[in-house]
C-alpha cells in the first residue's frame, strides 16, 4: 500500500511577541550606536581645529568666486522631479513587493493594488490638469498657452 503525501496550504499565523533577549540585544544595539556617535561627536569638537574669518565665511564653489545677485527671478522648478520620482518609486515599491506575493494576496491583493495605480494615476492626471507638470514661468505659460498677451 503507497501512502501519499499530504500538502498543506500555508497559513498566515499571528506572531508572538519578541523575546527578553531579542529586545535586551536591540536594546544593547542602540546604546552602543548613541554612545558610538556621541563619542566621535565629542571628538571631534575637542580635537578638531575651529578656525572663523571673513575668507572662511564667503561662499566658495569650484573655485569661482561669487559675483551678482544669488536670487533668481523666477522660480525653478526642479524639485518637482525629485517629488515625482519620490512617488514613483514608492509606488515601484509597493507593486514590486505586491508582485513577490501575489499568490498568496488572491484577487483582494489584486483589487487593492488596482486600487493603489488608479489613485496615484488620478493624482498624476490632476496635477496635469492644474499645471504643475509645466515647466518655466507663469508669464511665459500664458504667452504660449494663449492666456498672456501677445
Amino acid at each position: 500500500m503507497a501512502v501519499t503525501p499530504v500538502t498543506t496550504v500555508p497559513t498566515l499565523t499571528t506572531a508572538s511577541p519578541p523575546s527578553f533577549e531579542a529586545l535586551m540585544s536591540l536594546g544593547l544595539y542602540a546604546l552602543l550606536a548613541v554612545v558610538l556617535i556621541s563619542v566621535l561627536l565629542l571628538l571631534a569638537r575637542f580635537l578638531g581645529q575651529r578656525t572663523r574669518g571673513d575668507i572662511k565665511g564667503q561662499p566658495y564653489e569650484s573655485a569661482v568666486l561669487p559675483t551678482g545677485e544669488a536670487r533668481l527671478r523666477e522660480p525653478v522648478p526642479f524639485y518637482l522631479v525629485a517629488i515625482f520620482f519620490i512617488v514613483f518609486d514608492v509606488e515601484a515599491v509597493f507593486v514590486v513587493s505586491w508582485a513577490v506575493a501575489y499568490d498568496l494576496l488572491g484577487w483582494a491583493g489584486f483589487w487593492q493594488i488596482t486600487f493603489f495605480i488608479i489613485i496615484l494615476f488620478l493624482g498624476l492626471v490632476y496635477l496635469w490638469k492644474m499645471g504643475g507638470l509645466d515647466w518655466g514661468s507663469r508669464s511665459e505659460r500664458e504667452r504660449l498657452y494663449g492666456g498672456g498677451r501677445k
